[in-house]
């Protein structure tokens, strides 16, 4: 049976004073013109995951302007066991709740026990041109998706980081700093380790299907972790290199104002493995093109993982791909065996997925049935 949302439900929730969908396994397809919060849809569903959801954004921007209820997202989930209800929304501190099956869940990691998340959206066309951090917070969300701790540990790494920072420009006490660079070490080792192994896997799957895609394929390494020096393959010497390494650079990281070497600082590299030449250096189709094959490499990587296929959600996928890859894509989506959420302006891209969808249409924070 495909793992599907048969209902969604909003409140209070960007351009959503509320909103409900009652839903079938087919695809869904949001159409309606810009600004009348098809991506708010999605984002919604994005935050049923660890992390901030598909832009990144802090809870409390997610309130719906001159609303006096608090932001909430709720999905019922059709599983193999049954259905589950998630349900995620605010909290007065500025973080949000987690309850499942209307019980409070024991961490935000539990949602994935029954959904796992993927996603594209126009603010990522640039990803292989961009800045690194860019490209680190994509592959930290592929990561999460096979390992759904692994979110927090790149938060709790990031909060240590700030803590070792302002330390080290305050001057302060040097037992206090070593304990912090204790346990950025045992973050940033299981934060590295996530990622590579990851990218094996990723890569390994990759090159099984690397002459019959219909998107091109892509070459994947990280940039090294330490220059001219060969990295530790256990976690226990990898924290202990880190940590020693961080103690050896705080006079040049207080002078510096940040911490100059780690995980956060290293760089995803991707190349067009059919042309053997940096992805950055691909048009702009071509560019979109792997990034297409990337993440549905990645979903069928996290169902031969997991067991569970995730959501795609894929905003404005179809505007700048001609007939025969639209046709590609959604012949590529229905491969899955998953429910994807599509959003365009124009119905006339999605006519090829036929009856395989179901098709909303979105005006002002409401939602009809085509």
């Amino acid at each position: 049976m495909i793992r599907h949302i048969s209902r969604l439900r909003l409140t209070a929730f960007r351009n959503y004073a509320s909103a409900a969908l009652d839903l079938d396994e087919r695809h869904v397809v949001l159409t309606g013109p810009n600004g009348s919060g098809k991506t708010n849809l999605l984002e919604a569903i994005s935050v049923l995951s660890p992390g901030r959801g598909l832009r990144g954004a802090s809870f409390e921007t997610l309130q719906a302007h001159g609303s006096d209820l608090p932001w909430a997202v709720a999905a019922t989930v059709e599983t193999d066991a049954g259905p589950a209800d998630i349900g995620t929304g605010a909290l007065s501190d500025g973080g949000r709740r987690v309850r499942i099956n209307g019980a409070n869940a024991r961490s935000i990691e539990a949602m994935s026990d029954y959904l796992r998340v993927l996603w594209l959206t126009p603010a990522m066309d640039g990803l292989f041109s961009g800045p690194a951090g860019e490209r680190r917070r994509f592959l930290d969300r592929l990561v999460t998706t096979l390992i759904p701790a692994h979110s927090s540990a790149v938060s709790d790494f990031d909060k240590a980081m700030r803590q070792r920072n302002r330390l080290l420009e305050e001057d302060g006490d040097r037992h206090w700093l070593s304990a912090i660079e204790a346990q950025m070490a045992e973050l940033g080792a299981a934060i590295h380790l996530n990622r590579t192994d990851s990218l094996v896997h990723l890569q390994a799957l990759i090159e099984e299907s690397l002459e019959g895609g219909s998107f091109p394929a892509a070459r994947l390494a990280l940039t090294p972790l330490f220059e001219a020096e060969a990295e530790p393959h256990t976690s226990a010497a990898l924290e202990g290199l880190l940590a020693q390494r961080w103690h050896d650079a705080r006079g040049l990281d207080r002078a510096a104002g940040r911490t100059t070497s780690g995980p956060h600082r290293v760089d995803l590299d991707v190349v067009h493995a059919q042309k053997q030449m940096p992805a950055a250096l691909g048009s702009t189709g071509e560019q979109k093109a792997l990034l297409i094959g990337l993440i549905l490499a990645h979903a069928r990587l996290v169902r031969l993982r997991t067991g569970i296929v995730p959501f795609l959600l894929l905003d404005e996928i179809a505007a700048h791909l001609d007939p025969d890859r639209r046709r590609a894509l959604f012949e590529a989506l229905d491969g899955l065996e998953t429910q994807c959420f599509l959003t365009g302006t124009d119905p006339v891209l999605f006519e090829a997925l036929e009856d395989r969808a179901q098709r909303i249409s979105v005006r002002d924070g409401r939602l009809a049935r085509e």
